[in-house]
């Protein structure tokens, strides 16, 4: 589903990454921990730090979007496609209207992302 690229992307960046899975695993907490500092800016009503952690997380997921390989991933590739577009409307909505409720609902789909990918790669 992933192809080595994104790991090769970052080796060459030296992001010292043991493994492509591993590399997953580290983009879904990225997303997480910015969509949380996303949801604390939009409660302490600061637009600058709003607009940059939730740029933070839709560039991760942009990347994860990049990376997918539609081919090899097949069915379950093509559901993450349309999956990860919609995290990234979320986020942009969220960030429009300050609706902490999209940050929540998009940081549980990737609770739930995460945990499955520890399921399957571990």
């Amino acid at each position: 589903m992933y192809g080595n690229q994104a790991h090769a992307i970052y080796a060459q960046n030296n992001v010292g990454i043991e493994s492509p899975e591993r590399l997953i695993e580290m983009l879904y907490e990225g997303v997480l921990r910015f969509n949380a500092q996303t949801k604390k800016a939009i409660k302490d009503g600061d637009v600058e730090k709003k607009l940059y952690w939730s740029n933070r997380s839709i560039d991760i997921i942009t990347e994860l979007l990049i990376v997918l390989d539609i081919e090899a991933g097949g069915d379950i590739a093509l559901y993450l496609n349309g999956l990860y577009n919609y995290q990234i409307k979320l986020l942009s909505q969220a960030v429009i209207y300050d609706d902490i409720e999209k940050i929540d609902e998009c940081s549980n789909v990737f609770k739930g992302l995460l945990e499955a990918w520890r399921d399957e790669t571990r």
